[in-house]
């Protein structure tokens, strides 16, 4: 590991939750696994770990045991090129999961993301406060992103 790595904890579903990721997103990859051994909590030769990259950025999937379910306090920012990013990214993480507020979906294991177009810092740099209040405002008044939308309250505001 050469940088901060996020580990994500799941009680017992690590396998299918990378391979839930890896068909999710398009430059994703697994680059390691390690199993359990003898006398751990799980059986021996059970995922203990999977190490993965999803769009570059690398990732621990561990199977830990129940302990804690994942909330909003940690969330994942998805950079999108173009419209048809957004929605096929939200279609694959938002089945069998949960649909929020302003770009956020839930998979089904309870991770959140946040499914963005890709300049939405630029548009919402807060160097101009009436662009930013009308980005701000049309982001608040969507559940799914919708680019061209930001971007049009952005030359508005």
């Amino acid at each position: 590991m050469k940088t901060i790595t996020p580990c994500l904890w799941f009680a017992k579903d690590a396998e299918e939750a990378a391979k839930f990721y890896m068909s999710t997103f398009k430059s994703s990859k697994i680059t390691g696994k390690t199993y359990y051994t003898k006398n751990m909590h799980l059986p021996e030769g059970a995922i203990l770990t999977i190490t993965m990259e999803i769009m570059g950025q690398e990732f621990m999937i561990l199977n830990g045991g129940p302990l804690d379910d994942f909330n909003h306090s940690i969330s994942f920012i998805v950079p999108c090129k173009d419209q048809a990013e957004i929605d096929a990214l939200w279609d694959k993480l938002g089945k069998e999961g949960e649909i929020e507020q302003c770009g956020w979906v839930r998979d089904k294991y309870g991770v959140c993301w946040q499914v963005v177009p890709d300049n939405l810092s630029e548009l919402i740099d807060g160097k101009n406060p009436s662009k930013f209040a009308a980005v701000m405002q049309a982001v608040m008044g969507m559940v799914k992103l919708d680019k061209a939308a930001l971007e049009k309250a952005c030359k508005e505001g």
